[in-house]
């Protein structure tokens, strides 16, 4: 049921499409604890910032009692960590996939420090995750993606994957500390020369079809209409679908269709879908 709150902002968020949009799908997706770390660039008491705490995005996200906001201190994030010192070298600002590389590095020392399940947006739940413990996903291509991350605490593997990513840093190439770094930490754990859906040593790499149904390279066919029937068969092992924002986010999507994403929406995210149809 949508909470109170939600439906009094609901005509406000829809007038900020898309990027509100995908706050609302990801919100109604959300699992059983979601800590969303958010980085505050400006002292909150000197000029409004339009990203505030006062937004209406945080005003949207306090409708949810389990969800925590909690501004982000990359420093103290990676206290205690071999990327402590990796982060306090200056040369870092002249990096091209600055961001990207900042986001792969917090999220495996979140895994490390707290465990748990971390999610890119683009994604939409279709199942219970809690059943996916010290687990990762192959996007296709042999190559794992850390768009989804389950582990519990101090994880020997997330152990090697920061120590990885220190070691052999290369903040040049595109996933060379994402996919990549992942990639090759598993290859090492299981001694493999090319990833498979497998377990190892207590670590899962799950098949494409759990959590990336949709290679990347056919993102446009989450835009294409599919029968009842095709989508069954899609999603029966599937846990959850990332959408591949990065490519697909300028792409319109006809509400309501048959298209593969506004059938997911349908479905999974009903109160986001009864919106977008009546806006």
């Amino acid at each position: 049921r949508m909470p109170s709150c939600l439906l009094k902002l609901t005509r406000v968020v829809l007038s900020h499409k898309p990027w509100a949009l995908f706050i609302l799908i990801f919100m109604f997706v959300s699992f059983a604890y979601i800590k969303l770390y958010w980085g505050i660039w400006e002292d909150l008491k000197s000029r409004g910032h339009p990203y505030g705490l006062k937004h209406w995005a945080f005003s949207l996200l306090s409708c949810f009692p389990n969800v925590e906001i909690q501004p982000l201190d990359f420093t103290e994030l990676f206290s205690g960590t071999p990327l402590a010192e990796w982060y306090l070298q200056p040369q870092r600002q002249k990096e091209p996939h600055l961001l990207a590389v900042l986001s792969d590095a917090c999220r495996i020392v979140l895994m490390w420090k707290f465990g748990g399940i971390y999610l890119d947006t683009d994604f939409i739940v279709l199942k219970n995750l809690q059943n996916l413990t010290n687990a990762l996903g192959i996007q296709g291509d042999e190559v794992l993606n850390g768009a989804f991350l389950s582990f519990k605490p101090k994880h020997k593997f997330i152990e090697l994957c920061m120590q990885d990513f220190v070691q052999n840093y290369n903040g040049w190439v595109w996933g060379h500390q994402g996919p990549e770094l992942l990639t090759r930490v598993f290859k090492k754990w299981c001694s493999l020369r090319t990833i498979k859906s497998m377990s190892c040593k207590g670590v899962s790499a799950l098949a494409p079809e759990a959590v990336y149904p949709v290679p990347w390279q056919d993102w446009k066919k989450l835009f294409e209409a599919v029968s009842a029937l095709e989508l069954h068969k899609l999603l029966k092992n599937t846990y959850a679908v990332h959408i591949w924002n990065k490519l697909s986010h300028g792409t319109k999507l006809e509400i309501p269709s048959q298209a593969l994403l506004a059938q997911l929406y349908s479905q999974f995210c009903p109160a986001t879908y009864t919106k977008m149809k009546q806006d």
